[in-house]
């Protein structure tokens, strides 16, 4: 083989640290912005909260923060950042916002040593303590008023194990009795219901060989339960769906102000005495011939049951409260249009999730004065850590706010209407407007949410494909699924519609829909099919 020399010419993305947390921190969600703002803070000294409420400036990074031009702006914006708690931010230019961002998927080839060298300077300008300074703090959980906070309400939650054991404590009986109790209400699911028999709980605390013992702990966990089922709720404590449901009747029964019609629950006992296959697929004939009462009764305890709670733990289920707070605010602005009743709308950030930081000056100043010092390189990179952090941050708010605006543009007419209004939507439309990548706008739209007058949203809520009409023009799958429910809403319901009425209903609207289509959507809305809508 001959050695030679040749000249190969190629291209490859390299992603700069600056740039990486840009698209990271772009996708971000508002907590887990938060928890990334509060790591930083940890992590770097030159970087601190700013308290005070100072007016932004012009400072050293053009690229963080281009005024807007006049035209992007509504004219009522200027009276809406003078409103109390609000805030408007400006946009950055085309080529700031976009530079970071409107590359492809990241295939880094950056070095392992982060290099923050940003503009060069480690001058500490005046401009260094705005760096971020529309921003304002991140909690505003002020104690006063007499507003509950959300977290304080979740930490008052009572349990179902808290509540029935406060119920017990009304109850006179010996030791053994009331520890027996304790156990079988430390056993219960967070339906209320006893699982496991109670032979099984017996020969896990005896042991599988104490034959004796087995048999006493199984009398003691009879008599527990009896004292379980009649506490609040009723139901609890029961072995099975048919056992709950028999509880709550024979309480009916019992009470004598009840205005229910007592052969009617002594046919719903009869009812849940047999197999509840029949009663989910509500076959009347079968059920009524079992229980041996007419068809007109077997309707009537059949509605009865229906109306029972088959899980009694669960307003006691400590769900998990994931509050939602909105990055966007959407409002509107003056009165509708006389041509096509249309509102303007005025699209701000949410101040309350924007963090407010600064470039710490005294530290800043520090470094400045002893250069060339002992690890001086380092720190100097720790402040253009700093100075990039903050940027990333309000370009990210800027990104966020363009994009929702480009939305509330083209979904005007949901604002107004409702979703039967919603046009289709897909995200290649927002990134040729914008001049962004479909992938920026992917992550500008996840765990993203928008405040508007008739509801918060995420924002890809606002986006759908289209259904062909027969004008030739598009539905939005957002307002075929709006009309199907309407449907659905006024049907009769002793003959509900079936998917293939539907999609047929839809045709003479227009809309080409499949009943397929008809299926998947209902199936997303969580109707049930036409058969278990039937009313009995």
């Amino acid at each position: 083989m001959k050695p030679g020399l040749s000249l190969r010419v190629s291209q490859h993305l390299a992603l700069t640290p600056q740039l990486q947390q840009s698209i990271r921190l772009l996708q971000l969600s508002t907590l887990e912005l938060g928890q990334e703002v509060e790591q930083m803070l940890d992590e770097n000294p030159f970087l601190e909260r700013n308290a005070e409420e100072a007016p932004r400036e012009e400072f050293g990074l053009e690229a963080a923060d281009v005024p807007a031009q006049p035209d992007e702006y509504s004219a009522d914006d200027t009276l809406y950042s003078n409103a109390p708690g609000t805030s408007t931010t400006s946009t950055s230019s085309d080529t700031a916002a976009d530079s970071p961002l409107g590359d492809s998927e990241p295939g880094s080839s950056a070095s392992d040593e982060p290099d923050w060298s940003g503009d060069g300077t480690v001058e500490v300008a005046p401009n260094d303590t705005e760096w971020g300074g529309d921003a304002p703090a991140r909690n505003r959980n002020d104690a006063e008023g007499d507003e509950a906070d959300a977290t304080e309400l979740a930490r008052t939650h009572e349990s179902l194990t808290a509540f029935l054991h406060r119920q017990a404590l009304s109850l006179r009986l010996s030791e053994v009795d009331r520890a027996a109790l304790r156990f079988l209400i430390e056993s219960l699911n967070d339906d209320g219901y006893l699982e496991d028999p109670l032979e099984e709980l017996a020969i896990s605390l005896a042991g599988p060989d104490d034959l004796e013992q087995i048999e006493e702990l199984v009398h003691r966990f009879t008599v527990a339960q009896r004292l379980l089922q009649s506490l609040e709720p009723v139901g609890v404590g029961a072995g099975g769906l048919g056992e709950c449901l028999t509880l709550q009747l024979k309480a009916l029964a019992a009470d004598e102000d009840s205005e229910i019609d007592p052969d009617t629950v002594q046919t719903a006992l009869r009812v849940c005495q047999q197999p509840l296959e029949m009663l989910a697929r509500r076959d009347i004939r079968r059920l009524t011939q079992l229980c041996g009462d007419g068809e007109e009764r077997t309707r009537a305890a059949m509605a009865l049951i229906a109306r029972l709670e088959p899980r009694p733990g669960r307003k006691f289920v400590d769900v998990e409260r994931n509050i939602i707070v909105p990055d966007v605010i959407v409002r509107k602005a003056g009165r509708a249009n006389g041509r096509d009743g249309q509102h303007n709308f005025i699209v701000a950030l949410n101040p309350d999730v924007m963090p407010r930081l600064r470039v710490h000056d005294i530290y800043a100043g520090a470094l400045r004065g002893h250069k060339g010092g002992e690890g001086h390189q380092g720190m100097q990179q720790r402040l253009q850590e700093a100075r990039w952090f903050i940027k990333n941050i309000q370009q990210r708010f800027d990104t966020i706010l363009r994009v929702s605006r480009a939305i509330v543009e083209r979904q005007k007419n949901f604002f107004t209407h409702g979703e039967l209004a919603m046009r289709p939507l897909v995200l290649r439309d927002i990134a040729d407007e914008l001049g962004l990548h479909e992938s920026t706008i992917s992550r500008v739209t996840t765990a993203k949410y928008m405040a508007t007058p008739i509801g918060t949203y995420e924002l890809k809520y606002f986006f759908g494909s289209g259904l062909g009409t027969e004008t030739g023009g598009n539905a939005s799958s957002t307002a075929v699924r709006a009309l199907i429910k309407q449907f659905v809403a006024a049907e009769s319901p002793t003959k509900p519609l079936s998917d293939s009425q539907i999609a047929e209903m839809l045709k003479e609207q227009g809309i080409e829909c499949a009943r397929r289509t008809v299926a998947k959507y209902r199936e997303a809305l969580k109707i049930a099919p036409a058969n278990l809508r039937k009313a009995l």
